[in-house]
């Protein structure tokens, strides 16, 4: 059974940094491209960024690209998002995934999330 434990999250003001670490468990790791996604209040989930299987080729979203980080190692079953200038518009429940950003939503798997609020 695939489970995926998000952590990290937190209040934060804008400009300020957060770093979310995801542990996974119950599948082979290292074979899967995994994503991180998020919720904003009201609004469905968004795909945030995406990493390959060995950590080198990753994709993210407009809206965060030279802001967010994403990395992986695969010997601590583990996915990371460093999350830099945070905004407002940030603010969400961000959940790591499995699969990558063509096929998280219709197959992948993903956990309880992590709250992140950006705010003075």
């Amino acid at each position: 059974e695939v489970q995926l434990v998000e952590s990290g999250g937190g209040l934060v003001q804008p400009g300020g940094s957060l770093r979310l670490s995801c542990a996974a468990s119950g599948f082979t790791f290292s074979t899967y491209d995994m994503s991180w996604i998020r919720q904003a209040p009201g609004k469905g989930l968004e795909w945030v960024s995406s990493i390959g299987t060995a950590g080198t080729s990753t994709s993210y979203a407009d809206f965060v690209k030279g802001r967010f980080t994403i990395s992986r190692d695969n010997a601590k079953n583990a996915l990371w998002l460093q999350m830099d200038s945070l905004k407002p518009e940030d603010t969400a429940v961000y959940f790591c995934a499995s699969r990558g950003r063509l096929y998280w939503r219709r197959f992948g798997s993903w956990g309880q999330g992590t709250q992140v609020t950006v705010s003075s």
